[in-house]
């Protein structure tokens, strides 16, 4: 069901990339759009996890490295029943994480030292299941090619309004610069559309399963809630720079100026918050009431990701 939804994304993603090019360049912009868009989407298949990754300058590490982060996640991984997947670090303040890679055997799971620093042992253990729950249910392929697909039609699109428009003898539109500008905004506006269809319920699903895996929904509770907190507050400038990429993570990690809130293709954290409140009481974890999250740092690791600097996560 996953590969046969991201083929009916990838379809329509490729349409409105033809569609794009049409009111840009008439017949010739769209048949050239769609060998660009064919060009993509064999390229983000084998290689959107390393594009995105590179994008948030993560860098690889292992047990000489980040030791206790990457026994956590073998540790999570097998609990999983998934292969061990690759773990990176993105040095930057705000706490998040996410997935790529084109299926459970080429997964890559990738944490900041933001993230690091503010949760303790139990809430990143929460974290990195949620991030594995995407890899078991193949989501992370839908998620990075689609983060590579609708940033290149919004790329196509402010093409069009510096190179489109004109006349139509210029450049074989139909539509002229009307049509032009219309795309520029009605573009990635659409492209976010399909991006929000398919993000909010699998990231219900996540939560669940990622509860399941740690064994801890609370745990995974007081992490949201920490993470959407900091979120508004530490900007994420890779992120910002890249918002087709937003849906990615744990948490929206774009601030909500300008036109962010086009990109908010996560369900509300107070949300999940209660659906893993109400899992909690149905798995009989202990302490599942009233839920009253921490804002300061606790565990034993609570402080060593400084920026920049070393600790026993990498």
């Amino acid at each position: 069901m996953n590969y046969l939804r991201t083929a009916i994304l990838l379809a329509g993603l490729t349409a409105l990339f033809m569609v794009v090019g049409f009111v840009i360049g008439g017949r010739g912009g769209m048949m050239i759009a769609f060998l660009v868009a064919a060009a993509m989407n064999l390229f983000s298949y084998w290689n959107a996890d390393k594009l995105v990754l590179r994008m948030y300058g993560a860098r690889e590490v292992d047990e000489r490295t980040a030791p206790d982060l990457v026994r956590m996640v073998r540790d999570l991984a097998a609990r999983a029943e998934l292969p061990m997947p690759k773990v990176y670090l993105i040095d930057n303040p705000q706490p998040n994480a996410f997935a790529t890679g084109r299926n459970p055997q080429n997964a890559a799971v990738a944490a900041t030292t933001g993230l690091l620093r503010m949760l303790n042992r139990d809430e990143i253990a929460g974290v990195m299941a949620h991030e594995l729950a995407h890899v078991k249910h193949h989501d992370t392929l839908t998620m990075t090619i689609t983060a590579t697909i609708a940033g290149a039609i919004s790329m196509l699109a402010n093409f069009g309004l510096f190179f489109g428009g004109g006349n139509r003898e210029n450049n074989g539109s139909p539509f002229g610069m009307i049509g032009t500008i219309l795309m520029v905004f009605l573009a990635p506006l659409a492209a976010m559309v399909v991006q929000m269809a398919i993000s909010r319920s699998r990231e219900y699903v996540a939560d669940r399963t990622g509860a399941e895996i740690c064994g801890q929904p609370l745990a995974l509770a007081s992490a949201l809630a920490k993470i959407s907190g900091a979120a508004h507050q530490v900007q994420n400038y890779e992120a910002e720079a890249n918002p087709a990429t937003a849906h990615m993570f744990i948490i929206n990690p774009l601030s909500g100026a300008r036109m962010d809130n086009l990109f908010s293709t996560h369900p509300a954290t107070e949300n999940r918050i209660a659906a893993l409140q109400d899992l909690a009481r149905r798995m009989g974890a202990a302490g599942s009431g009233s839920f009253m999250p921490r804002t300061a740092p606790s565990g034993p690791w609570g402080g060593n990701a400084r920026r920049g600097g070393r600790g026993p996560w990498g």
